[in-house]
């Protein structure tokens, strides 16, 4: 079951995550991303990439934005969008997806591109047949 989308909700969302893009820390490849995420209470934390030289040390958006929720006390999510400097939308690496995952199957993933284009997914969808410890303790 899909949650009830309010558009007002996503629009505050993309706007936050496209501000945090443009912290983004991306020397090395150029690819900057911005993530925004919304919990349940309706807070909303924003993150974005940050590289390292040796690539392997480098973190996706969508994990600084989750940890950082994390590290704040927050762990149920409604939504999380995503934004980078491309014209058409990207989706979160797979990575990134089995992470969300770890806190909610359910949650949006609103992927948006710099031509307006945008999809919508929950997590569940971007990761098909996906793993999860089902009697996992908070």
């Amino acid at each position: 079951m899909r949650k009830k989308q309010h558009n007002n909700d996503i629009d505050e969302l993309v706007a936050t995550a496209r501000q945090a893009r443009s912290m983004a820390y991306a020397p090395y490849s150029g690819f900057k991303v911005g993530a925004a995420l919304q919990t349940k209470e309706g807070r909303i934390f924003s993150g974005c990439n940050v590289e390292n030289t040796t690539y392997g040390l480098s973190i996706c958006a969508e994990r600084v934005v989750i940890t950082k929720a994390v590290s704040e006390g927050e762990k149920d999510f409604v939504r999380l969008a995503v934004v980078s400097d491309h014209d058409n939308p990207i989706s979160p690496c797979g990575a990134c997806r089995q992470f969300m995952l770890e806190f909610d199957p359910e949650m949006e993933v609103v992927m948006v591109g710099q031509n307006g284009n945008h999809r919508i997914m929950t997590v569940a969808e971007l990761l098909p047949h996906y793993f999860m410890r089902r009697n996992k303790k908070s």
